[in-house]
């Protein structure tokens, strides 16, 4: 019986090796390009702010979060990322195709979110970043990217990524 069980254990961690690296390699693959302007590029938000996401991310991290209104998997991602907001951690947000300013303000105040969102409701400024996927997070420090990961990330998974580019 406890050859059974430690044959099981050895083998889900070969498991669990084999799942991490997997997501690694898809991670590495999906990563986003910052584009050649973009730190001289403004941005405006639904507010009427213009951000500068290069001076945003020179003191401290800046999470970029690339999300959608019709993407499933932001609806779990995204009431996490509007807490960091209130906790008062560095947060950019990118409203993928997901309609004019109103539609995207009208959603946000649906779901009861709320954060700076950059609405790129053509999908150039993706493009430029080459997001394929969405939601996509990008830490960016001092101009350069960190970390990125693509699909659904854990609240805690997020704090990890911003502090460990604080390290960095």
């Amino acid at each position: 019986m406890a050859n059974r069980l430690l044959r099981w254990g050895r083998d889900g961690l070969v498991l669990l090796a084999l799942l991490g690296a997997v997501l690694l390699v898809m991670d590495w693959w999906r990563a986003p390009q910052l584009p050649s302007a973009f730190d001289s590029t403004p941005l405006h938000t639904l507010d009427g702010n213009t951000l500068s996401l290069a001076a945003m991310s020179q003191e401290r991290p800046l999470l970029i979060y690339f999300w959608a209104s019709w993407c499933g998997v932001c609806r779990f991602t995204t009431p996490d990322v509007a807490r960091l907001t209130a906790e008062g951690e560095n947060v950019a947000t990118v409203a993928l195709r997901s309609g004019d300013k109103q539609k995207v303000a009208s959603w946000l105040a649906r779901k009861q979110v709320s954060f700076p969102v950059i609405n790129d409701a053509d999908g150039r400024l993706s493009q430029n970043w080459q997001i394929g996927v969405t939601p996509t997070f990008v830490v960016l420090y001092k101009g350069e990217i960190v970390s990125s990961t693509t699909g659904w990330t854990s609240y805690w998974g997020m704090k990890a990524r911003l502090w460990w580019a604080r390290l960095s």
